[in-house]
């Protein structure tokens, strides 16, 4: 198909044989498009809750998705996952082994497409403190996975708690982070629970770091 709006869009021709006798050449860039409402469109009932309504330490932690022109991003989805209650999993690849969920229907999995206003909200606890390497321990931290109509990729990043600023000076991974963006990564305390505004692309500085898994 011709783009008609982009007269230096580059052409390719069409051939009339096998596809194995057609010469490479580059090619055309392509998003991912919407397609990310189609393929993963929560799946479950309640999707943003990672805890029941009335589980005991329940907290409410909001998003802001902006992209490079501050303006919302409105068919985002964020997905997180977390440890419970206790800093752990109630899973096999949990290296402690896994341990009955704190509190109890907590799931470590919450998934969320923002509104018109790039907003999205997930119910869920306050995780606790994680093991690392060499007997290192990690602040009580969310993990955030960001995707978007236009990313080939998920953005990876982290939500860390106000309260924790003895725990933030010792985290190996705030620890990786140039200290003038470790802020961006730091939860706003407010009236309902928690908010982080995640910066897609900004040439400010205010563009929330990511993490390459």
């Amino acid at each position: 198909m011709i783009d008609t709006q982009n007269p230096d869009a580059p052409r390719y021709p069409v051939f009339a044989r096998s596809q194995d006798e057609v010469p490479f050449g580059v090619t055309p860039s392509q998003t991912v498009g919407p397609y990310v409402h189609i393929g993963l469109f929560p799946t479950w009932e309640n999707s943003g809750d990672a805890v029941p309504e009335d589980a005991p330490g329940r907290i409410t932690v909001s998003f802001n998705v902006i992209d490079g022109a501050d303006q919302p991003i409105g068919d985002a989805m964020i997905e997180t996952w977390q440890a419970d209650a206790a800093g752990r999993f109630d899973s096999p690849a949990d290296p402690r082994g896994a341990a009955e969920a704190t509190p109890a229907g907590f799931r470590s999995l919450a998934r969320v497409f923002a509104d018109e206003s790039g907003t999205i909200v997930v119910h869920t606890v306050k995780p606790g403190t994680l093991p690392a390497e060499d007997g290192a321990v990690e602040a009580p931290h969310i993990n955030v996975g960001l995707f978007a109509r236009g990313m080939l990729e998920r953005l990876y990043t982290r939500l860390y708690f106000p309260e924790d600023t003895d725990a933030h000076a010792s985290d190996p991974v705030l620890a990786a982070v140039p200290e003038a963006d470790r802020p961006k990564l730091i939860a706003e305390k407010t009236d309902r629970g928690y908010h982080l505004t995640i910066h897609v692309q900004n040439t400010d500085g205010r563009e929330t770091p990511f993490f390459a898994l």
